[in-house]
């Protein structure tokens, strides 16, 4: 067994067995339902902002935005931007009237809200579609992983992550994962932090200077690149390699081949030799930007840049507050000053996790530019530390940064799987603790079974799809509902259907790039959400409008519980017990 897969393993080990141990130990009786599905409403801003930022700071977050550092530079360090800005709207629209309106889940806010049904049944659809897709990503980097660093079958991963949330959730419910996520927090924090800092040093010493200016990436050092799929590159540069195994439909046993400057093809399993100094071939339809283009923002000649960030952070921005595994957790605390003093406490969390993923992308940059020809970008800070330093340091770094991935996977699919399974027991199965149990059962069979079906190559395009949803549907409820007391149901089911079904249509269209959608358009249909939240909020707001007579009863009451400060209201206990109050 080599050193790297040795401390990958016991790294992965340490915690998944800490995360099963801190989740069941000393288990308790729940009073109710309060207590399984939102802790009692007692977490502390501390513990549950370690929690949120836990969930929030996924894998395929900082993995992610890594890999795109690595590609396309500077242009990428907006994104980050999104996830700090969407607290701030939580904190000053959602976070406290959420809390002051006593319900569980988003499902529950809607129908007390609107007295509808048929609304809670489709905002029920929302969430269950957003927390599966979302979960998918977390599953597939549990997989990759592990088959990246010890060769691993893609399904171990995933039924290990599976096994560990579902102990943990069905033994002591929010309490259980909320001390699972705060133990994984400071575990991902510690693992990244001191991975950055050896790899800085070891790049300060090294003398190896950015990019140059004008220049594509560069191998290193010889590089042998092993291309596990059918892969179609781009060569920029003649470049002279040795390959064993079909290219552009021709085998070679080891010789040397010319890549001449356009698009090649590669079979499944073929191996290629670059020599130290040798251009890095891209991967076809993903244009990395060479040098000073790459370190300046919006230098390069990509004309749809300016309305894909706009666009990206919008849905980041908005897509935040309908993150059901993030709404769930300000159920949580004791009242709404408490839930407003964990958001900016998640602020400074967040701020500080997203100033790693720049520096793992420049290294990479550097050190591992063959994720660029192989499309495997998230891959980037797993390879760092053994493309980085010879010898065991190396690979016992790889080991640490894999247990700090393993942690991130844990703690985002741990939140939805809570969320989710308080939404569906709640709407389904009663909402007794039992139910509970059933639903987180059911939820991680679903995603086991969709993980099998869905490429793991999508994985970022996943997570794109749930941001342009959740902003283009359960935003809107939100806001509306909270905020705009003419809020009727048939403007709710008008929007919701609207924005979500825009955003799927156009994601899905932007995934099968169809030969007539050139251009724009296609930045448009990849990142919908400038055209799709406006569409949701004008529908909504136009059609309820248009059906005054389907404002819910009792919304002065509704409102009144919603902003008056705790203490001077109470909450809703039964609806028959609403004032029809209707005024605009």
């Amino acid at each position: 067994m080599t050193l790297v897969l040795a401390a990958t393993l016991a790294g992965i080990v340490l915690v998944l067995a800490g995360s099963a141990v801190a989740g069941t130990v000393r288990p308790r009786r729940f009073g109710g339902a309060s207590e399984f599905y939102v802790a009692g409403r007692a977490v502390t801003p501390w513990s549950n902002a370690a929690a949120i930022g836990s969930e929030y700071v996924s894998a395929a977050a900082f993995l992610g935005l890594a890999g795109l550092v690595v590609a396309y530079g500077a242009d990428m360090l907006w994104y980050p931007i999104g996830a700090a800005a969407g607290y701030v709207v939580l904190i000053a629209l959602v976070t406290a009237p959420l809390r002051r309106s006593g319900t569980y889940t988003l499902s529950n806010f809607a129908e007390w809200r609107l007295g509808s049904f048929p609304v809670r049944r489709l905002v029920t659809f929302f969430v269950v579609f957003v927390g599966l897709v979302y979960l998918l990503p977390q599953i597939h980097g549990a997989g990759l992983t592990l088959r990246l660093l010890v060769g691993a079958p893609l399904w171990v991963g995933w039924v290990l992550v599976c096994a560990v949330v579902l102990v943990v959730s069905v033994a002591g419910g929010m309490r259980s994962i909320t001390r699972v996520q705060a133990l994984q927090f400071w575990l991902k924090l510690g693992a990244l932090v001191f991975c950055a800092l050896v790899l800085f040093f070891v790049w300060r010493a090294d003398g190896s200077p950015l990019p140059a200016a004008g220049n594509v990436p560069v191998f290193p050092k010889a590089t042998e690149v092993v291309l596990d799929t059918r892969t179609e590159v781009g060569v920029a540069q003649r470049v002279e390699v040795n390959v064993v195994g079909t290219l552009d439909g021709q085998y070679y046993g080891g010789s040397s081949v010319t890549l001449t400057p356009g698009d090649h093809v590669f079979a499944a399993g073929t191996r290629v030799m670059f020599a130290a100094g040798a251009a890095v071939p891209h991967i076809k339809g993903d244009d990395p930007e060479p040098g000073e283009l790459w370190a300046t923002p919006y230098s390069g000649a990509r004309d749809d840049s300016w309305f894909d960030t706009i666009s990206v952070l919008v849905a980041a921005v908005l897509g935040t507050m309908g993150l059901p595994h993030v709404l769930v957790r300000f159920y949580t605390n004791t009242d709404g000053a408490a839930a407003r003093r964990t958001v900016v406490i998640v602020l400074g969390f967040v701020g500080l996790f997203y100033l790693l993923p720049p520096l793992y992308g420049v290294l990479g940059r550097l050190y591992a530019p063959e994720v660029l020809m192989t499309g495997r970008t998230d891959e980037t800070m797993l390879l760092l530390p053994v493309r980085m330093i010879e010898g065991p340091l190396g690979e016992v770094l790889a080991g640490v940064l894999a247990a700090g991935a393993f942690a991130a996977f844990l703690a985002t699919s741990s939140g939805i799987v809570v969320a989710l399974a308080g939404t569906l027991s709640t709407y389904l199965l009663g909402g007794g603790v039992a139910s509970f149990r059933t639903a987180a059962a059911g939820v991680l069979a679903v995603a086991l079974g969709l993980a099998a079906v869905v490429d793991p190559v999508g994985s970022p395009l996943l997570v794109m799809l749930v941001f342009a949803v959740s902003a283009a549907t359960l935003c809107p409820l939100l806001v509306l509902g909270i905020w705009w007391r003419r809020l009727s149901t048939a403007g709710v089911a008008a929007g919701l259907v609207s924005g979500g079904g825009l955003s799927v249509a156009a994601v899905i269209l932007g995934w099968l790039d169809p030969p007539w959608l050139q251009g724009r358009w296609t930045s448009l249909m990849q990142h919908p959400a400038l055209i799709t939240v406006p569409v949701a909020f004008a529908v909504m707001v136009g059609v309820s409008l248009l059906t005054p007579g389907r404002v819910p009863p009792g919304v002065g009451r509704m409102m009144a519980l919603l902003h008056v400060p705790e203490g001077r209201a109470t909450y809703p206990s039964d609806r028959s017990s609403r004032e029809d109050d209707r005024s605009p």
